[in-house]
């Protein structure tokens, strides 16, 4: 077998890498990770390089890795600031460093791709093939964020340094429909929530909900527009373009959730989130004008009646927000895993990462004593 580093994932066919990827995951599919780079979302600029892995048998490819060499800790959501710190403090550089994830999106999913069968064998090989990378760049590391489960384990298995972290999300019990999830709920939140939702439909507020086949160039113009706004109000740098969300749009239509707010005709406001097969997935937000009760309408509600009405299992509306736990959603864990090229830093990282495993285990549960929903007696 054969390992190979891309510095662009159109040098990998499209139909070859998204054979791998599980339930038509938007956030790996070849479509949404080509419109980075294409758009100039990931690249020297934002300090997100591709070197992406890729596992080839005569030409078939068989494992793939998306990949980064990074230059910064921007859009990753797993924090590493104190060590990079650390490394300064010692005269070291902490970058460059690699990086397995989805750029600016803090969502759990596959990072090393195969086919279920071959995994023991892949599996292996990709992790491999990270490390020997990084050792030729002089990276201080390899970092892999938000991977499923099996994965995390199976790097854990091959002393990876384990993190945990939080994120708040809406499980589907089967609800026939809103009003049915609304009944699950105790009675003051379930009031809250008509109540915000009221106060939208009082305030003049019109929604739509489109995908990428009924949303217009104009309402993409609309939605970049919003989101430009919101970063440049509270985060700084918007990453993500117009041509970016527009060619996403076009190429996986059916996983496009486009959630727009219109008063008097005029869009105000949007979210738009992917779907898998089995999942939502909230993204962004955007918003022009101040309406109460509209963000948690427009990123949660609209969400969750989406999901009841598709049979998808799972809502993840995006990372933290203690807010969301009175509108349905729970604490769930998040994790990530990290190797160190560095012996004299792995102790006191190790360390580091069990208090802090400790630390989101009791948030945890101090989040979910304060579920929601009804308590259910089994007297």
């Amino acid at each position: 077998m054969k390992v190979e580093i891309h510095s662009h994932i159109d040098e990998i066919p499209l139909l070859d890498w998204n054979g791998l990827v599980p339930e038509n995951h938007p956030f790996l599919r070849h479509e949404f990770l080509h419109a980075m780079e294409k758009h100039g979302c990931v690249g020297e600029r934002f300090g997100w390089l591709p070197r992406h892995i890729a596992v080839y048998d005569r030409g078939c490819l068989l494992g793939a890795m998306p990949l980064y060499e990074k230059f910064n800790s921007y859009g990753e959501f797993v924090f590493d600031h104190a060590w990079a710190d650390a490394y300064q403090r010692a005269g070291l550089s902490y970058f460059p460093k690699l990086v397995s994830a989805v750029p600016y999106t803090p969502v759990t999913g596959p990072r090393l791709l195969c086919r279920q069968e071959q995994r023991e064998e892949i599996f292996p090989l990709l992790l491999n093939g990270a490390l020997r990378l990084a050792e030729k760049i002089g990276a201080s590391g390899f970092h892999c964020l938000f991977p499923c489960r099996q994965q995390h384990r199976f790097l854990e298995q091959h002393q990876l340094l384990s993190r945990h972290d939080c994120q708040f999300h809406w499980p589907n019990d089967g609800y026939r429909d809103f009003a049915d999830f609304l009944d699950r709920l105790n009675s003051k939140k379930r009031k809250n929530i008509l109540r915000e939702r009221r106060r939208v439909r009082e305030s003049g507020v019109a929604l739509r909900r489109l995908n990428g086949h009924t949303a217009s160039d104009l309402e993409w113009r609309q939605f970049s527009r919003f989101y430009r706004q919101i970063f440049e109000e509270k985060w700084g740098v918007a990453t993500f373009n117009y041509p970016f969300f527009r060619e996403v749009a076009q190429q996986i239509p059916d996983q496009v959730v486009l959630v727009l707010a219109e008063m008097e005709g005029e869009a105000i406001a949007g979210a738009l989130m992917y779907c898998s097969d089995t999942t939502l997935y909230g993204r962004h937000w955007g918003t022009l004008q101040r309406v109460d009760g509209l963000h948690f309408e427009v990123c949660y509600y609209q969400g969750i009646e989406y999901c009841i009405e598709q049979g998808l299992s799972v809502f993840e509306p995006g990372a933290q927000g203690e807010h969301k736990i009175p509108r349905g959603f729970l604490p769930v864990m998040t994790r990530s895993s990290h190797w160190l090229a560095d012996d004299r830093f792995r102790a006191p990282i190790r360390h580091f990462v069990e208090h802090e495993r400790q630390a989101v285990v009791d948030y945890m549960e101090q989040w979910q004593a304060a579920s929601p929903y009804k308590r259910v007696s089994h007297q």
